[in-house]
């Protein structure tokens, strides 16, 4: 099997682990081939898009989702390290109001799929770390949302004590609603 794959509490995200080829030059390992995806998680989907951001210790991005044309997103981490989270705001899901988090880095090789309708953010925790995701849907700028990073109700135990500082985020992370608020207006 080409990737080991786990389960996690939120229902339908899954940590995978590809199998990784070393030796004294390095390390091979195929980072995402649909077939093998397929049969691994047993998930059939096309990703539309890649993105890839770098960011400095401290910055948190997220928690970010689209309130229309949702995107199921496959990440990982290429240098240094983050703690991904994941918040459950689908309505009716068992794990709603739901959220965890790990390490993803470099060295662990690790992947998150993270399913359609989920908010999703990462803190680094790395002098620096390089981010990629596939996503199954395009960014639409125009349904985008973000979810409060530090919403009491939802409670996501970010290890800010890995941070000289508070985080460092973006305007609109830093004003964004509650689960409750976000629930409103669905």
């Amino acid at each position: 099997m080409p990737y080991q794959v786990t389960p996690t509490p939120i229902e339908g995200v899954l940590i995978l682990e590809p199998k990784v080829f070393g030796d004294a030059r390095g390390f091979f390992f195929e980072s995402f081939n649909a077939r093998d995806f397929e049969q691994a998680t047993g998930l059939q989907r096309s990703f539309v898009q890649d993105n890839h951001s770098k960011s400095a210790k401290g910055v948190l991005r997220g928690m970010h989702y689209q309130a229309q044309n949702p995107q199921g997103k496959l990440v990982r981490v290429t240098q240094g390290a983050v703690f991904d989270a994941v918040v459950d705001i689908r309505p009716g899901s068992k794990t709603y109001g739901q959220w965890f988090g790990l390490e993803l880095s470099a060295d662990n090789k690790k992947q998150l799929w993270i399913p359609e309708g989920l908010a999703h953010g990462f803190l680094v925790t790395s002098d620096s770390a390089e981010f990629l995701y596939k996503t199954t849907d395009y960014y639409n700028p125009v349904f985008e949302r973000s979810l409060l990073w530090n919403d009491p109700d939802v409670g996501i135990d970010w290890p800010l004590h890995l941070l000289d500082a508070a985080p460092l985020l973006a305007a609109k992370d830093a004003s964004a609603l509650t689960l409750a608020q976000t629930a409103e207006q669905a």
